[in-house]
């Protein structure tokens, strides 16, 4: 796919993704970057919102082997991995593949899953590889998990402990639908046509090569001090237990390269950054009990952290004078 195409790529994902899901675009961005970023994502919202139904139509529109698995308290690994299967017939041990073998899984309410289950996930999204009884196995590429969680669950429900969080490059919130987009579901569902299904647009193997072209976005000095900035105020405002690792900076200049590469520009620029703190920082990040005693969020507690950390000098110094056209070097932001 050619620079030019940047936009196209886009308007065509989100158009196809749209004859199944009505809108939800900030919440399909920041799903589609971290799929191009070679990431994980963790989708955190209450039933019925459209999560499923999200994850499968993006799977059409890329063409993706897709699996689908339903947590529940008695699922256990073999369950999700596979095993292997003795064949009276051949006298040999032949491995059944479980529904991990696949190109993009969705694994519905995580944390109904017991820790010994969840973390079987853990080798898969890290490495791209299951260990089944001794053996190594290597998953499809591209590989690609959307797990659920439902936030509102106390009962029969396991937290998903740090490490596993942590191998989530982004946490998405779908919210509710706006009144108009709540009304176009009501009257798609009243008029009984079933919704148009997705159409392919990118092949599995344009994804890797897009995947690939995400990385070579630049980074400047700046904007790579800006980044770091940031970080580090999470390890030391007073609001955080735990702030923001390295591995953290790295998931966030990942999205923030995929974000910019979907606008059509080859830079990074602090407003990529800006967008991509809440969703890769906040399942990374532990507030102070104190602080949430005081009705503070892991968000709010960041997006203070964005408002007090400031763009860097030489970026607003390249656009000071006057009647100059704004140009890609100074990023439009001032």
């Amino acid at each position: 796919m050619k620079v030019h195409d940047y936009n196209d790529f886009k308007s065509r994902v989100f158009s196809e993704v749209h004859k199944q899901v009505i809108g939800q675009d900030d919440a399909l961005q920041l799903i589609v970057a971290a799929l191009l970023a070679e990431g994980h994502v963790l989708l955190e919202d209450v039933p019925g919102t459209g999560k499923t139904t999200l994850a499968k139509a993006l799977a059409q529109t890329f063409k993706a082997e897709f699996n689908r698995v339903q947590a529940t308290p008695d699922l256990l690994p073999q369950d999700l991995l596979g095993g292997m299967i003795y064949r009276p017939q051949t006298g040999e041990f032949q491995l059944r593949k479980g529904p991990i073998f696949t190109q993009f899984l969705l694994f519905d309410e995580i944390n109904r899953s017991t820790p010994r289950t969840a973390s079987a996930l853990l080798e898969s999204m890290a490495e791209g590889q299951v260990s089944i009884d001794g053996r190594t196995e290597k998953l499809s590429t591209p590989f690609f998990v959307i797990a659920t969680q439902n936030p509102l669950e106390s009962q029969g429900v396991f937290p998903l402990p740090e490490a596993q969080l942590d191998r989530f490059l982004v946490k998405v919130k779908l919210g509710y639908p706006n009144l108009e987009e709540e009304g176009r579901i009501l009257q798609r569902f009243r008029s009984g046509i079933q919704p148009e299904q997705p159409n392919p647009v990118i092949t599995p193997e344009q994804l890797c090569e897009i995947q690939q072209q995400c990385k070579t976005v630049r980074l400047s000095k700046d904007v790579e001090t800006y980044l770091l900035q940031i970080a580090r105020r999470t390890r030391e405002d007073k609001a955080f237990i735990t702030g923001a690792s390295p591995r953290a900076s790295l998931a966030l200049m990942a999205l923030s390269q995929a974000l910019a590469w979907m606008d059509g520009r080859d830079y990074v620029t602090p407003d990529d950054i800006k967008r991509g703190v809440v969703p890769v920082f906040s399942h990374r990040v532990q507030l102070t009990p104190e602080y949430r005693a005081r009705g503070d969020s892991e968000e709010s507690a960041l997006l203070g952290i964005l408002e007090r950390t400031p763009v860097p000098a030489e970026l607003r110094s390249l656009h000071k004078g006057s009647g100059k056209k704004r140009c890609g070097c100074c990023y439009g932001l001032f």
